[in-house]
């Protein structure tokens, strides 16, 4: 089978409906999937970078806090080429009228009410997911993406597979130290390979093995059991309700292993210490250079060991430093004025540092406001995987 005619009956969805309220100030005013990261891109550039590589040619958008704003800036980085784009489901048309150049004057109004899960996002858009129009067929099979997790993954490998199992869904799953199970959904499988149990944090973990966030469905086995679900008294969740209530049934549910780093980024803690991870080695987790370059893409930057006042950090070539940086990564665009010590940072995008300034364990935001993360904090919570 060639890689296209794996992709091909595929519908991928990317759920982005985060508020980033766990945040802090980095999430306030700006929706989780557009936190900047690792000096190179946003969060939800991730799941894009990795559909688009996988030779997926289309990702359907399941967001629905501040809307307009997300769909504005990925038609503007991601609807560019004549090979991949976002599809923004009930709004598509408007954005599609407008062309790559520019963005629609005004939107359709809402017809439908907010999620209150990912596994409600599927449902109201599922017009959109299991049904063809536009050029497209039906679905066949439906990969479901979440846009806050840091890896590169090439899909195909996993869609194979699970076409060939003949499964009802193939879960991705990663080997992780037994102390951070709790945090993720874990999962457990049989000799053969096939799922025996699905359990989202739990407080006594069995098993090192946990749910990567991102599987591939067979469509109608998915609608069934999402019209099954809903109206009942459930949590409107994929990882709460659909999957063990496939599992409960007996459907035929397989896992395929994720090699490599892969990251969940939940709180500023996690993200605080992922950073510092990175400015450590420049082969800790995943470099600089593996990552889609969506901010200041024409800017090079890379991890510096030691120059011109710059110490095991990862920087932009436009860095304008009077100061000495420590440890810490950088956005393209920075300034650092003259005296000032960054240590242990995050400093995003166009971000200046006042002279004589002493930042230490912080996230710099644009507009040069501090938020504090206690470094204690950052170095023991969370895992990095």
């Amino acid at each position: 089978m060639t890689d296209r005619s794996l992709t091909d009956g595929v519908r991928t969805v990317l759920l982005a409906g985060g508020e980033g309220r766990r945040m802090g100030p980095l999430g306030t005013g700006r929706l989780k999937p557009l936190v900047p990261y690792g000096g190179a891109c946003r969060l939800i550039d991730f799941s894009l970078a990795n559909a688009r590589a996988s030779g997926l040619g289309e990702v359907l958008l399941l967001s629905q806090y501040e809307e307009r704003q997300l769909m504005d800036d990925l038609h503007r980085v991601w609807n560019q080429g004549p090979d991949f784009r976002v599809h923004f489901g009930p709004y598509d048309s408007a954005y599609a009228s407008a062309g790559t150049t520019r963005l629609p004057a005004e939107l359709p109004a809402r017809t439908w009410p907010l999620e209150r899960g990912t596994a409600d996002a599927l449902i109201r858009k599922s017009g959109y997911i299991f049904e063809g129009g536009g050029g497209r067929r039906d679905a066949e099979h439906v990969l479901v993406l979440h846009a806050d997790h840091v890896y590169r993954f090439d899909h195909r490998p996993l869609i194979g597979a699970h076409r060939a199992s003949g499964a009802a869904l193939t879960v991705a799953y990663q080997r992780i130290d037994p102390r951070w199970v709790h945090l993720f959904g874990m999962v457990e499988f049989d000799p053969r390979g096939r799922l025996t149990a699905f359990v989202e944090k739990p407080e006594v973990p069995t098993s090192d093995l946990v749910f990567a966030a991102f599987c591939v469905f067979d469509a109608k086995i998915l609608r069934r059991y999402l019209e099954l679900l809903d109206g009942t008294d459930w949590q409107h969740d994929i990882s709460r309700d659909v999957i063990p209530a496939m599992l409960a049934a007996g459907e035929h549910i397989r896992g395929h292993e994720v090699a490599g780093h892969w990251e969940d980024i939940g709180t500023v803690e996690r993200y605080h210490r992922a950073h510092l991870a990175l400015a450590a080695s420049p082969a800790a987790g995943l470099p600089v250079g593996r990552m889609p370059w969506t901010l200041a893409p024409d800017v090079r930057r890379g991890w510096v060991a030691e120059d011109f006042g710059v110490r095991s950090s990862v920087v932009a070539s436009d860095l304008v430093n009077d100061g000495r940086v420590e440890d810490s990564v950088l956005f393209p665009g920075v300034r650092i004025g003259a005296g000032a010590r960054v240590r242990r940072s995050v400093v995003l995008p166009g971000a200046r540092v006042p002279a004589g300034a002493d930042v230490d364990g912080a996230v710099v935001l644009e507009d040069g406001r501090i938020q504090q993360v206690t470094p204690a904090r950052a170095l023991t919570e969370g895992v990095s995987v």
